[in-house]
């Protein structure tokens, strides 16, 4: 019996950090990259790909906005 170390919790945070570490960056980036307009192939619909953009950058605030809310409020 090995009570020392919640292996259940260890998994969930490192789960959340890849999560959080790794997906939002890419999340930003992949709409960082949308937005290139130096790299554009010819047939690329603008405006969709600005759309598509500015739904990660919101997706990514969303997400900072809704972690410092959670921990302002005396997150657990």
């Amino acid at each position: 019996m090995n009570t020392f170390v919640e292996w259940g919790a260890l998994g969930n945070i490192v789960l959340f950090g890849l999560i959080i570490g790794a997906g939002l960056p890419t999340l930003y980036a992949l709409g960082v990259r949308a937005l290139d307009t130096s790299s554009r192939a010819v047939g690329h619909n603008v405006t969709l790909l600005k759309v598509g953009a500015y739904a990660c950058f919101g997706v990514v605030a969303a997400i900072i906005l809704g972690a410092l809310a959670f921990i302002a409020l005396g997150g657990h």
